[in-house]
């Protein structure tokens, strides 16, 4: 059986391949998470037990309410909500903070939703500048800050920095950038969209008023699904609940939350994420081992000669970009196949996920693989190497 129904095949690279594509493995389905996807597929599966205040966050069975208290104590934050996508995360807290014209800081490696959600709020990105080692740091932020202060006579409103970036993987001082936001009195969005779920946060520790979180990159959960949090001094402002009354029939709907329009991810989606989230727990512990397997395959993809990591090393994060100019793609200047052999040279040792062609600047994930895949991962692409001429160092 290969499809599903006519031309929806089944998807089975997790099963039958070593998958290293950039954002898919931290977003694997735990078995308990596969389950719940079948059990809650339908449409409002989770409404079977809505009671007054007839509120997602408030739904007692299956324990969502508990499910959101437990959220909050694990990011070290006062109050959480889970939304359809980090995206949706950026777009609650920048539409309470943010009107229009005013300034938000973001990273120079700022994801596009992150610019999305500031435009849908009619404010104005600045950017803050990265360092030689494509960082951001303390000391930029600030002087970002007083750049703005002086180019429109007011502060930003929001600073919104990455923890771990989607482009390097690299880890920004988001310790150092929060003491930068409290000597200016400026809320901290720390957007941790490819750290919550796979290694310990506390937002309190790092200094943040808001966290940002996405279940399809890093908490075992189905797309799209996300997490905001928040600290209590922020937590009534972006959780704010309607006020709203109409005019002909009077109603009201006092409970509900404006900024998640009411009720926010629900179904297959949070049950899932629910399911995965003691997984999740007992996963984050053993980050330093994630860390050390991208480290020993750093090591080894540079005994390729002409082989570069463009993101920061020693590696702290998993999702990591390389540079195969003087190699690999040496050789698909002249095959026949071009940059697509590297592609067939891999899937032909049951290895997925890198983009296809390409062999010039391209993005490897290895989280969640075992030891013995690292192994094979680092003899492969070593393998491939020596069928082709390419040295490698001793």
């Amino acid at each position: 059986m290969r499809n599903i129904i006519d031309d929806i095949e089944i998807r089975a690279r997790e099963e039958l391949f070593i998958n290293i594509h950039p954002i898919q493995p931290g977003g694997r389905l735990t078995p308990e998470a596969m389950k719940a996807m079948i059990a809650y597929g339908d449409g409002y599966s989770t409404c079977d037990w809505c009671r007054k205040p007839f509120r997602l966050d408030k739904i007692k069975r299956p324990p969502i309410e508990e499910f959101h208290i437990e959220l909050a104590e694990f990011l070290g934050m006062d109050q959480a909500r889970v939304v359809p996508g980090a995206r949706r995360g950026f777009q609650a807290v920048v539409s309470s903070l943010v009107e229009k014209g005013d300034s938000v800081i973001v990273s120079s490696l700022a994801h596009y939703t992150e610019f999305l959600a500031v435009e849908d709020a009619g404010g104005i990105v600045k950017e803050v500048p990265l360092n030689e080692k494509n960082i951001v740091t303390a000391e930029a932020t600030a002087r970002k800050i007083e750049e703005v202060k002086k180019e429109t006579g007011k502060l930003p409103k929001l600073i919104m920095i990455d923890h771990f970036d989607y482009m390097f993987g690299n880890e920004h001082d988001v310790y150092g950038i929060a003491k930068v936001a409290k000597e200016y009195d400026i809320p901290f969005l720390c957007n941790c969209a490819y750290s919550i779920g796979v290694m310990p946060i506390n937002g309190k520790e790092i200094g943040a008023d808001f966290l940002v979180g996405s279940g399809h990159k890093s908490f075992a959960s189905p797309a799209p699904s996300g997490i905001v949090a928040s600290t209590k001094e922020w937590a009534d402002i972006v959780f704010r609940t309607t006020q709203m009354i109409g005019d002909v029939t009077k109603r009201k709907f006092g409970i509900k939350e404006v900024e998640m329009l009411g009720c926010t991810l629900m179904g297959a989606n949070l049950i899932a994420m629910m399911a995965s989230f003691p997984a999740i727990k007992e996963r984050v512990k053993h980050w330093d081992e994630e860390v050390r397997k991208i480290n020993y395959l750093m090591d080894e993809f540079l005994k390729i000669e002409g082989n570069k990591v463009l993101s920061e090393m020693p590696r702290k994060h998993t999702l990591t970009k390389v540079d195969t100019t003087e190699s690999f793609d040496k050789i698909a200047r002249t095959h026949k196949r071009r940059g697509f052999f590297f592609s067939d040279e891999l899937r032909d040792r049951k290895i997925v996920g890198e983009f296809a062609g390409a062999t010039r600047t391209w993005k490897l994930n290895t989280y969640g693989l075992t030891w013995d895949q690292i192994r094979y991962l680092a003899q492969a692409f070593q393998d491939i190497a020596k069928k082709y001429g390419i040295n490698i160092i001793k």
